[in-house]
């Protein structure tokens, strides 16, 4: 029976009150400052049957995805963002890039998940080496029959989270993961993610939305349940549409740097131009071998280790 690991018990029975160090991992959200994140430098291929193992349109060029992924790094710390830089999988694990995935990080600690994809089983052994040298503890496991991935989970506010079901998080991963996340009092919504093209390919929850300011999100509405949709709007929340055609170049994968500054695929040129009539600061970098090519945008490559929600908090609040 799954449940919650005995260290973090103990850590979370020893606090106590007074002066507190500051946070170093946590946030409960997606849109306050980024200050800390965790990416992974893209694996080697082995051979071409990699793309066919991983389901990507063609064989990975190697060179290319080291030089987009050094830029995107760049464009992170460009903005002030300690960017820690995990050692590349083993060669031939491609998925291992998008670092989102296989955990997921709480005021309290990180939960391993369990991804649905089987062939990235083996990044959850990889993500968790990192947190332990880092020190963070972890809250618990996803453990068999239970699938869960990373993109599946969107922060509504600090204390709920959205989680689709999909074919990469299913029911008993999502009650599972329920338990661990009351150990950081976070509730879930829970969220059906339609078939879409089939089982093969990735539909995660992030794939149809992302915050980009206080309740705010970019979306695709066409493709997101009508009870999530209204239950976000009795929240308060509004949307900013993509155009169709930007479904598929990835408009609605957006990693939001702070509240109203935006990092995101160039090839969306009609959402970019929405987002900054309306006053965002969007970055956009090149991703045809990091993200088309693998199906992931930069919120997948990385791994937010901490936010500064208090930055978002009014004075004397």
């Amino acid at each position: 029976m799954f449940g919650i690991r005995k260290e973090v018990r103990k850590i979370l029975a020893d606090a106590t009150g007074g002066d507190q160090p500051a946070p170093t991992y946590g946030g409960h959200s997606m849109i306050a400052p980024l200050r800390r994140v965790v990416v992974r430098a893209p694996a080697v291929s082995t051979s071409p049957e990699d793309a066919t193992r991983f389901g990507y349109p063609h064989p990975p060029d190697d060179a290319k995805a080291r030089r987009e992924h050094g830029a995107f790094i760049d464009i992170l710390t460009a903005h002030g963002i300690e960017v820690i830089v995990a050692e590349p999988g083993p060669d031939g694990n491609l998925d291992a890039i998008f670092m989102y995935d296989p955990s997921f990080m709480t005021d309290e600690g990180v939960i391993m998940l369990r991804p649905g994809k089987e062939v990235r089983r083996d990044e959850v052994d990889l993500s968790a080496a990192i947190w332990h040298e880092l020190g963070i503890p972890v809250i618990g496991d996803i453990e068999a029959p239970g699938i869960v991935e990373g993109g599946d989970i969107f922060w509504i506010d600090p204390h709920t989270v959205a989680v689709g079901e999909s074919y990469r998080t299913n029911d008993n991963g999502i009650d599972q993961l329920a338990v661990f996340l009351r150990v950081a009092n976070v509730d879930i919504v829970r969220v059906q993610i339609p078939h879409w093209h089939g089982e093969s390919e990735c539909l995660h929850l992030l794939s149809l939305i992302s915050p980009v300011a206080e309740g705010v999100a970019v979306a695709h509405l066409k493709l997101l349940p009508v009870p999530f949709v209204q239950e976000l709007r009795l929240r308060g929340w509004s949307f900013i549409e993509i155009p169709d055609e930007e479904f598929a170049t990835q408009a609605t994968n957006i990693l939001t740097l702070a509240p109203g500054k935006l990092l995101m695929l160039k090839d969306n040129p009609v959402t970019i131009q929405k987002l900054r009539d309306t006053g965002y600061e969007v970055l956009t970098y090149t991703g045809d071998e990091i993200s088309h090519n693998r199906a992931g945008g930069p919120t997948c490559l990385t791994n937010p280790l901490l936010r500064d929600r208090t930055a978002l908090q009014p004075p004397n609040s």
